[in-house]
């Protein structure tokens, strides 16, 4: 593994550390604070499959009998100071991680941290999650199904000096599976409420917020040769600011925001010297029985990461910020058979959803009443006028213009009726073009056409039966796909389920899924047999390539 920009941590060393964190909160809560309680919390999550060979399907093949992602959470909580750790075993992760990045697999105590709190400020040390704004410049999270934890292990301080008015200082070190990254990012975000200093704002109940933000990193300059006798002048400093302003008046909800990031020439964007922005106009209106939600955003080469130079650009490690795809998340799974995966060197993307429930005892209502809900989004790249490469700003591109090619369409409608006090249906249509091209790497233009029934009845006190019917139209990619579920939920503790996803166009080949899951307080257990197709599992526009698999899996959760 290349260590260049890397900071390798063992794991007795971080164990030890938060051995200490935890003992420190102890000592303290008991010499300053007798009377203080402590409150212990934690989580286990274990997801694991006994993998099998399937040539049909294309499976890998697995010298380990057993592939897991493992995690053990223990937090302590008290009036003035907060700890906890975390220990990860992913040393055989399941399938697909290793494919993000070799570097995935490994066991340790990555995330440790003791915070103190009182009336106006906290301060974290250790690791930490942050977010400024909507994540155009800063974004710290962790999503285990996409193999994401980019945290920062440094300090952060939340200061609120005054009425309406909320400061953030932070300054660390971003982790990369099993280091971190040598590069320093620091930042400050500040976020003033106009609205407890003007009497008639608040009178009216209108909350008016500005918010602004700076971000930097640091990275050591590095040997990168243009050509055979030049080499590239790389910035140690990266800075990126963000301004956003919002206004909240009766069911309104409007958010403007602009992010600009200075030159960062990196492995992702062909070492080019263009600045990066994101714009972004958010709308919603809300009140009894009508939703509305109206969004635009455009991007134009903003990623931001705390290292310059990976080993592969598909890697969803080391981002600094985020960007919101501006696409419906879809959770049927042929509505989420091609998911959207943000464009983060340019893209204009927009969404519009309209929501509205029939009264009951109505002619459109009946005598439940109906829920209806539309929504669109569509992708297109941005302009762009080419007229250099590495070395130079790389291209220009005129704000409002778009460019010739569709990245994604996405039109459904979706409906929800109680027929009766037992029985509720959900039905949806789906109309969807996917640049496969574009999203991939490879293919072609998709238009898919997705149908969907869902059905729920209560047989008793103890019985509810759920079912759902789906088929996906296509004449591109493998053409047409059908899918059906059954589950049986069995108060209070167990579900049974049993699915099936057919590729009746070219390959004829069923995956097909059984489950049992029971649930007792804060223990669930899931235990199953499934073949799994190849695909992409995205969440906010961020996605992970999921090789196909077959096998026996044992998922098991426990909050306390």
């Amino acid at each position: 593994m290349n260590n260049r920009n890397h900071r390798p941590f063992t794991v007795g060393r971080c164990a030890l550390t938060a051995c200490l964190l935890a003992v420190s909160v102890f000592s303290v809560a008991q010499e300053e604070e007798p009377k203080d309680q402590i409150h212990l919390s934690g989580s286990i999550q274990s997801d694991i499959i006994f993998p099998q060979s399937d040539s049909k399907i294309g499976t890998e093949d697995y010298s380990e009998w057993a592939l897991t992602n493992t995690f053990a959470e223990v937090n302590l909580t008290s009036n003035h100071l907060d700890a906890g750790v975390r220990f990860e075993y992913l040393e055989h992760p399941l399938p697909g991680f290793t494919s993000i990045s070799p570097d995935y697999a490994g066991w340790g105590v990555p995330y440790f941290y003791v915070k103190g709190h009182g009336k106006n400020a906290d301060l974290t040390i250790g690791t930490f999650y942050e977010q400024f704004g909507s994540g155009f410049i800063l974004r710290n999270y962790e999503e285990r199904s996409l193999g994401i934890d980019n945290s920062l292990l440094g300090a952060r301080a939340h200061i609120t000096p005054v009425k309406g008015v909320a400061l953030k200082v932070l300054a660390g070190v971003q982790r990369r599976y099993w280091g971190w990254n040598e590069s320093m990012v620091a930042g400050a975000d500040m976020e003033l409420s106009l609205d407890q200093w003007i009497k008639p704002l608040a009178e009216k109940g209108t909350y008016l917020t500005f918010g602004a933000s700076y971000v930097t990193k640091y990275e050591s300059e590095e040997e990168i040769l243009a050509d055979r006798t030049h080499k590239l002048n790389l910035p140690e400093y990266v800075g990126a600011y963000d301004l956003r302003l919002r206004l909240q008046t009766g069911g309104w909800n409007i958010l403007a925001e602009w992010a600009q990031k200075g030159q960062d020439p990196n492995s992702n964007n062909g070492y080019i010297y263009r600045k990066g922005y994101a714009a972004m106009l958010s709308t919603s209106y809300s009140k009894k029985g009508l939703t509305f939600l109206a969004q635009a955003k455009r991007s134009d080469n903003m990623v931001y990461r705390s290292r310059r130079t990976l080993p592969s650009a598909v890697e969803t490690s080391s981002y600094i910020n985020h960007l919101p795809a501006f696409t419906q998340e879809h959770t049927y799974a042929l509505a989420a058979h091609y998911p959207y995966a943000t464009q983060p060197d340019g893209e204009w993307a927009y969404q519009g959803e309209v929501g509205y429930t029939f009264k009951k005892h109505t002619l459109l209502g009946g005598k439940y009443g109906t829920k209806v809900k539309l929504n669109f989004s569509y992708v297109n790249g941005i302009s762009k006028n080419e007229h250099g490469g590495m070395g130079t700003d790389g291209y220009g591109s005129a704000f409002w213009k778009w460019g010739s090619t569709r990245n994604y369409q996405d039109l459904n409608v979706q409906v929800e009726k109680k027929m009766s006090r037992d029985f509720k249906l959900n039905l949806m249509y789906m109309n969807q073009f996917y640049n496969q091209t574009v999203i991939e790497g490879h293919g072609e233009m998709v238009h898919s056409n997705i149908y969907v029934a869902e059905g729920k009845y209560r047989i008793n006190k103890t019985f509810t039966l759920r079912g759902e019917a789906q088929y996906l139209t296509t004449g591109e990619d493998q053409g047409d796909w059908a899918f059906g579920l059954l589950e049986l939920s069995v108060q209070p503790h167990l579900m049974f389920t049993v699915s099936d996803e057919w590729n009746c166009g070219k390959t004829d080949i069923h995956y097909y899924n059984v489950s049992a899951t029971y649930t007792m307080g804060g223990h669930r257990l899931q235990l199953g047999y499934a073949r799994t197709r190849a695909g992409y599992n995205c969440s906010g526009g961020v996605c992970r390539w999921v090789p196909a698999s077959k096998g026996a899996t044992i998922s098991y959760n426990y909050n306390f």
